[in-house]
């Protein structure tokens, strides 16, 4: 054997040690596994830590995916869903014509909305608080998971508020959790390269700190497979991480696969199921402090996120009924799935369905 697979060996074997042990990840670690070709030996540490933690329960929620407007005053590289004010297709709907999309495609059991959007500059802040508000009145048995960090800072500058005085505004006409985009990747120079021009890191994590002191529990994402580095990848997770030592205010962390901007776009475009499984793997092994990694079937697809549950995914998304962002940009998934396919997926992996509310209170497990 030459000695750089020698060398290769004892560094897996050494955080194979540390995992066991309840040892931190460093950035070097987080590389090395990156690194690795090693997918059955990551994916099978990263199972035991979740086994851990969750057991064999895997959750998935009863939601719904919605998007008030469209419109949108950032120009996001890698963003096909956004839309210039009077641009075919750009929409910005009432709280009433929101309600009326609701009536026509809502199910039984749906217990959370999920809602994200363009940042529109040509509609005052009321009408994302009136947004909310339409929802909260007509369905209040409903969790409303609305808004992204970057979002709560557009609102801030539109509104002349304070990241504080926005989510209290918002939490007053019933928001009751963060959703986890615009997160993209924690680093200024990536958010220079790609035109993010939406909040930064450093005002991105302020957000989610400024909602956990006010009792919010917050999601998070990272959206991985453009021109990032793998050590841009683990930066990005040791920062979600030290914030979570801070507030414990973050409940599951999703990596979202990059999705090409065509549909038509071959597999070379696309991130490769190798990869889809290690981010997931290294994601659950590197942040020891949040609860749950999620598989996002809308990205990866719905095989792959059964297999995920093997390689540490303890969260398989919900039923969204009709998903834009991503489908936008790409995606070849379904724009939604039933609670019984669901239930299949996680049951042909092994493991146990268990129905959740936002807060990953367990409503039924499918034993």
């Amino acid at each position: 054997m030459n000695t750089a697979v020698q060398s290769d060996n004892k560094q897996m074997q050494e955080i194979v040690e540390k995992v066991r042990r309840g040892e931190r990840l460093t950035l070097e670690d987080g590389v090395f596994l990156y690194k690795s070709d090693d997918l059955l030996t990551i994916g099978q540490l990263a199972n035991e830590a979740n086994l851990k933690k969750n057991g064999k329960k895997v959750y998935f929620i009863e939601n719904m995916s919605l998007y008030f407007t469209n419109v949108c005053e950032a120009h996001c590289a890698f963003c096909n869903f956004r839309k210039d004010e009077g641009q075919e297709g750009a929409y910005t709907l009432s709280g009433e014509q929101m309600i009326e999309y609701v009536e026509q495609h809502i199910h039984p059991g749906v217990r959370e909305f999920h809602i994200v959007g363009g940042h529109n500059p040509h509609v005052p802040f009321q009408y994302y608080v009136d947004s909310i508000k339409a929802l909260h009145e007509k369905y209040p048995e409903v969790t409303l998971k609305a808004y992204t960090a970057a979002e709560i800072d557009f609102f801030s500058r539109i509104s002349g508020l304070s990241y504080k005085e926005v989510l209290q505004e918002l939490m007053k006409v019933g928001l009751k959790s963060l959703t986890g985009g615009g997160a993209e990747i924690l680093s200024d120079q990536y958010r220079k390269k790609m035109r993010v021009d939406k909040a930064d890191v450093s005002q991105y994590l302020e957000v989610h700190r400024t909602a956990h002191e006010l009792g919010l529990r917050t999601h998070t994402t990272m959206l991985y497979g453009s021109i990032e580095s793998h050590e841009d990848r683990i930066k990005h997770m040791l920062q979600i991480r030290d914030l979570q030592d801070e507030t414990n205010g973050f409940q599951v962390f999703i990596p979202l696969s990059m999705q090409p901007i065509n549909p038509k776009a071959g597999i070379r475009r696309r991130n490769s199921a190798f990869e889809d499984l290690k981010t997931i793997a290294i994601s659950r092994l590197m942040l020891d402090n949040i609860q749950h990694i999620k598989a996002y079937f809308i990205n990866i697809g719905t095989q792959l996120t059964q297999v995920s549950l093997t390689m540490g995914a303890s969260d398989a998304h919900g039923t969204i009924v009709k998903e834009r962002i991503s489908h936008a940009a790409g995606a070849l998934t379904p724009e939604g799935i039933t609670r019984e396919d669901l239930i299949w997926l996680i049951k042909g992996a092994g493991r146990i369905p268990v129905e959740r509310d936002t807060f990953y209170n367990e409503i039924k497990v499918y034993e």
